[in-house]
C-alpha cells in the first residue's frame, strides 16, 4: 500500500460480540496516519514565507519526505495523491520542479551547520515508477540540495511488485535505502483482482527474490484484510506466503472503501456490521498468526519481527514536528503550522494539482500555501493521539515534562470514554496504554480524539 491515506491517504461502526455491542461505535471510521487529517487543512490567506516559519523551530534532527505522485496502476481501494503513468517528459519536468523546491527549502532552513537530517523516505504514489536513472536524481536532491546523508540514516523506500526491478533496486541499495516497502495486499490472485488491483502471485515472488538479492537490511510487506471473498483461510495463505520471505516487517491494514476511489464507485453507502465483523476477526486471526511466528506488535498495523535490525524512529515518530516534506503531495510540520499543496482523489483534480506544481517557480515553493494552524492545545492532542495508537502507549512522564500536566488534565471526558469501554489498561502507573481490544479499534480511538475544530473543517472539506 505504500502508505494508504490513510490517506493516505485515508468509512461507519460496531463493535464485536465478544467485548459487548457498543451502540453507534464502528472499529473502522479512519486510518489516523497523521493529525490533523489534510482534509481539515485550508488554503493560508497570509502565505506565510518558509525562512519566517522556520526560524526559530530546531533542525538538529529533522525527517525527509519526497513525494513522487506516480503508478503503473491505481488500486481500487486508493485515496493517496497519485495519478495513473505519466505522459512523455512529466517525470523529468516533475524531477526538475523537485529541485526547484529543494533549492528553496533548503535556503529557508538557515545555516548549514544547524540543519541535520536523522532519517529519510521516498512515498508516493511510488517511487520506484522512476527509472533507475531518474531514482539516482532523487537520491540526488536529497542529498545535494536538502544534505541530507542517505547513507547514514534510515531511509525508507516504497515500491510496487511491477517496479521492483533489479536496476532500481541496485540504485537505492547502493544510495542507502535501509527499507524497502513491498505492496502486495493478497498472495491470491482472486482477491487482488476483487481489490483491483490486477498482479501474479509469480511476479510477486519475483520481487521478493529480487529485493532479497539486493540485500536492503529491512523488507516490509503490506497486506490487506477484508477483500470481498476473502475467508480465514485465504488471509492465513497470505500471511504464510508471505513469512516465507521472513520479512523483518510486515503491515496488516483493514481494506476501506473511499469515496472518488474504484471502489468506492461501486459501493452501497451505510454501515455494514457484518464487513466489520468480518475485518475484526481477520485482524485478531492475523495478529496472533504473526506473534505465533516471533513478530512483535508496535501498533494495530505493523508487526516487526523480534530479531530485526533497528531502524531509527517508527512510523508515528516521523510525523512529528520538523517533517520536511518536498513534492506535491508532502506535508511539512512545524510546531506552530502543518501545511502542504492543494490536495485531491479524483483524477482529472490530481493531474491539475501535478501540472500547476510541475510550473511552479522559486517564489511560489518559498511560501506555505495551504495547512492547519497548530495551538497549544491541538499540540497536545496530536500528541497523545499519536502515542497512544502505539503498542508501547504514552508515558506520563514524558507528556509532563512536555506539556506540563498530566493527559487526563487536558482530556479527561475522552480518555473516560475509552476507559468505560474497557479500550486502556492501567496495569502500568507510568503509561497510558491501550488494551489489546483497544488497540484492535484504533481506527475508532483516533478518530474519537479529533478536536471539535478538526471535525468541523473535515465535515465541510468538499471532495475532488
Amino acid at each position: 500500500m505504500t502508505t494508504a491515506e490513510p490517506t493516505t491517504s485515508e468509512p461507519t461502526t460496531v463493535e464485536p460480540a465478544a467485548a459487548g455491542p457498543i451502540t453507534g461505535v464502528s472499529p473502522y471510521q479512519h486510518y489516523v496516519y497523521a493529525y490533523p487529517h489534510k482534509t481539515a487543512y485550508r488554503p493560508l490567506p497570509a502565505r506565510p514565507l518558509l525562512r519566517r516559519l522556520w526560524a526559530a523551530e530546531p533542525k538538529e534532527a529533522l525527517s525527509l519526505y519526497l513525494h513522487i505522485p506516480f503508478c503503473e496502476v491505481r488500486c481500487g481501494f486508493c485515496n493517496l495523491f497519485t495519478r495513473i503513468g505519466a505522459p512523455d517528459g512529466l517525470t523529468g519536468a516533475y524531477l526538475d520542479a523537485l529541485e526547484r523546491q529543494a533549492t528553496v527549502v533548503r535556503e529557508a532552513l538557515g545555516e548549514t551547520d544547524r540543519v541535520r537530517f536523522a532519517t529519510a523516505a521516498f512515498g508516493g504514489g511510488t517511487p520506484t515508477f522512476l527509472t533507475a536513472g531518474e531514482l539516482e536524481r532523487l537520491c540526488d536532491i536529497a542529498e545535494h540540495r536538502m544534505g541530507a546523508d542517505l547513507r547514514a540514516v534510515p531511509l525508507s523506500v516504497e515500491a510496487s511488485p511491477a517496479t521492483a526491478t533489479a536496476d532500481r533496486l541496485a540504485v537505492l541499495a547502493e544510495r542507502g535505502a535501509t527499507r524497502l516497502s513491498l505492496g502486495v495486499q493478497s498472495f491470491v490472485e482472486t482477491e487482488a483482482r476483487a481489490a483491483v488491483r490486477p498482479q501474479r502471485r509469480a511476479d510477486v515472488e519475483t520481487a521478493l527474490a529480487r529485493i532479497r538479492d539486493a540485500r536492503i537490511p529491512v523488507l516490509n510487506i503490506d497486506l490487506i484484510y477484508g477483500i470481498e471473498g476473502q475467508s480465514e483461510q485465504s488471509w492465513l495463505h497470505s500471511l504464510d506466503a508471505a513469512l516465507a520471505w521472513r520479512p523483518e516487517e510486515l503491515y496488516l491494514y483493514p481494506l476501506y472503501v473511499r469515496p472518488l476511489t474504484g471502489l468506492g464507485r461501486r459501493a452501497t453507502t451505510g454501515p455494514d456490521p457484518a464487513w466489520d465483523e468480518q475485518r475484526l476477526t481477520l485482524y485478531r486471526t492475523g495478529r496472533d498468526h504473526l506473534l505465533a511466528h516471533g513478530y512483535t506488535q508496535q501498533s494495530m498495523r505493523m508487526f516487526r519481527r523480534a530479531d530485526a535490525p533497528p531502524q531509527g524512529a517508527d512510523d508515528y515518530a516521523c510525523q512529528s514536528d520538523g517533517m520536511i516534506g518536498l513534492g506535491c503531495g508532502a506535508r511539512s510540520y512545524t510546531a506552530a503550522l502543518h501545511y502542504s499543496f492543494d490536495y485531491a482523489v479524483g483524477m482529472h483534480e490530481i493531474r491539475g494539482i501535478i501540472d500547476d506544481y510541475v510550473s511552479s517557480g522559486p517564489a511560489d515553493f518559498a511560501r506555505a500555501q495551504v495547512g492547519f494552524p497548530m495551538d497549544p492545545r491541538e499540540a497536545r492532542r496530536r500528541h497523545l493521539l499519536q502515542s497512544l495508537l502505539q503498542a508501547e502507549g504514552l508515558r506520563l512522564d514524558d507528556y509532563r515534562a512536555r506539556f506540563g500536566g498530566a493527559p487526563a488534565d487536558d482530556f479527561g471526558p475522552e480518555l473516560g470514554r475509552l476507559a468505560d469501554r474497557g479500550w486502556l489498561t492501567d496495569a502500568d502507573p507510568t503509561t497510558l496504554r491501550l488494551t489489546p481490544e483497544g488497540l484492535a479499534h484504533s481506527d475508532a480511538v483516533g478518530p474519537d480524539l479529533f478536536s471539535p475544530a478538526v471535525r468541523t473543517a473535515m465535515a465541510a472539506y468538499e471532495r475532488k
